[in-house]
């Protein structure tokens, strides 16, 4: 085909979007935000010992390489020119964690996935060294409470557990990071001159940043000690980083890097001070832009790095509440219930109910995050009678989405003192409308979901394509013509949300102090 009968679309930036459950690539208009084509490859997820949670880094990178291969073919199928992609941004499940050996590119271990549980040891053991048994200890470096979820405990128990990694350390051939530091050192070379670095929102969730000086923490390094040489260099979410080694796309510079949470926060165009989105993911994470102040919670919140887009631009902070169940507890009913066959399915069980019939169901399946942070809970259904069937464990299953979702608002306006009026959504739930639906009347405020539901991976592509030495990408959100919304307004009177929600509350507490700690070691503690 002649190169005059491609169609011309002007610049087109590539989007990596590697989440918990799968590994996209996505490919935009730099211009309106349309999004041109896609290739999606499922990540299988390994569960080798009760509350353990694992994945193969080759397999994310090969699965990387094949989304990026594949959307390239479809584009061109399409007519649309590859070379026409100036630009690729990566976005990425976070705290997630890697260890490679930088000699043979070979990773040491799996990555340990962020919802992964066998650190609780490790965390009780961590916080005994600590005045007052106090898990806020930090928080005012880190944002952060000492907990199971965050980077530099899971890096703890690799060096406490596993001898190739304690040896390549020794060595001075262990390199860790996040699984964003894991591709981007592999798509820019590897062993053969690959980049190792992170950016400032990913570094903010391991424990051993500083959200203030923007810097690997020395004294917290020694807390957990461990060997700062390993760490990535930390760079702005907006930069170009090196460049693509290989496949169709070689040469294309990587200049856009951001945690999947800030990506669609990004990909929100929430700009402003007080603007808040929420991701229905494996997991649930509701971000409130604070701006240029970091706010400290007094309500189990997340102080954490929004985006720095450039290297010369202010950093922005976010207040989050993470929920570790959300679309996992559909993947859950399908998977291990064999209730629905796939996740569509769920959907069209909960309309026929109309109602949980008085059933509630906390998916506690790694203990509670935000705004509990309490490990020992563990999953429960109640409120069944013989009346009960799948169809209402279905709606009880969404419905468990929205109340852990208003529990995070409800935390946020607290700390915020000033309530949201209405709520951004994205992520592949939102598809599913009577989940959306159910998410306003829970809420009593309205429900507000971009046309086009890729905002994560919208997010890290803004972020490269806006990048000193790309600049193709204006950051003013009037000028994304593609981006039109859906609303869902509330329908059912505060009343009756106020009495399901305090159901819901009731729940939650029969959930907690289920695991302790002291029971007979059943692998979960090593």
């Amino acid at each position: 085909m002649a190169a005059s009968d491609r169609m011309v679309l002007g610049p087109l930036v590539g989007s990596i979007d590697q989440g918990t459950s799968s590994s996209r690539f996505l490919v935009f208009n730099a211009k309106t935000a349309e999004l041109l084509s896609h290739h999606q490859v499922e990540i299988q997820q390994k569960f080798p010992k009760e509350g353990w949670v694992e994945q193969d880094p080759k397999e994310i990178l090969r699965s990387v390489h094949e989304c990026v291969e594949r959307t390239c073919e479809k584009l061109q199928q399409l007519n649309i020119d590859i070379t026409n992609i100036k630009a690729i941004g990566v976005s990425n499940q976070r705290e997630t964690t890697v260890v490679w050996d930088k000699t043979t590119g070979e990773p040491l271990y799996n990555a340990i996935v962020w919802l992964d549980l066998r650190t609780q040891s490790t965390v009780e053991r961590l916080l005994k060294r600590i005045p007052g048994n106090n898990k806020s200890f930090f928080k005012f470096r880190t944002g952060l409470p000492l907990s199971t979820y965050f980077s530099a405990v899971k890096l703890r128990w690799l060096l406490d557990n596993v001898e190739e990694i304690r040896q390549a350390v020794d060595d001075g051939r262990a390199m860790f990071g996040t699984i964003d530091s894991w591709l981007i050192w592999c798509l820019t070379g590897g062993k053969n001159g690959g980049v190792h670095c992170t950016d400032v929102t990913n570094a903010s969730r391991t424990m051993l940043f500083n959200i203030h000086s923007l810097d690997w923490d020395p004294e917290l390094c020694q807390f957990f000690d461990i060997p700062m040489d390993i760490l990535p260099k930390v760079r702005s979410s907006s930069e170009i980083y090196g460049l693509m080694k290989s496949g169709a796309l070689t040469g294309v510079p990587i200049s856009g890097c951001l945690g999947d949470q800030s990506a669609a926060l990004v990909g929100q165009m929430c700009f402003q001070d007080g603007q808040a989105k929420n991701t229905y993911g494996t997991g649930c994470f509701l971000l409130c832009n604070t701006g240029q102040k970091s706010v400290f919670s007094d309500h189990g919140l997340l102080t954490t790095i929004a985006y720095k887009l450039g290297r010369d631009k202010p950093v922005c902070y976010a207040l989050e509440g993470s929920v570790a169940i959300a679309g996992a507890v559909v993947r859950w009913l399908r998977d291990n219930l064999g209730i629905v066959k796939t996740s569509q399915e769920i959907e069209k069980l909960a309309a026929e109910a109309g109602t949980s019939y008085g059933c509630y169901f906390v998916p506690a399946f790694s203990g509670l995050y935000a705004p509990y942070w309490e490990p020992s809970a563990r999953g429960i259904i109640c409120g069944l009678t013989q009346f009960t069937n799948k169809n209402h464990i279905a709606f009880a299953a969404l419905e468990a989405v929205c109340f852990q979702t208003r529990e995070i608002l409800d935390a946020m306006n607290k700390d915020c003192g000033i309530p949201l009026s209405q709520l951004q959504v994205d992520g592949g739930m939102t598809n599913n409308k009577v989940l959306m639906q159910l998410q306003s009347d829970i809420l009593c405020i309205p429900v507000v979901k971009p046309s086009m539901p890729e905002t994560t991976a919208l997010g890290a592509a803004m972020a490269a394509g806006a990048a000193e030495g790309v600049g193709i990408w204006s950051l003013n959100p009037g000028d994304l013509t593609a981006v039109t919304c859906e609303r869902f307004e509330p329908q059912i009177n505060p009343e009756e949300s106020e009495y399901r929600y305090a159901r819901w509350k009731k729940a939650v507490m029969k959930s907690m102090g289920w695991e302790t700690s002291e029971a007979p070691s059943n692998g979960t503690d090593k």
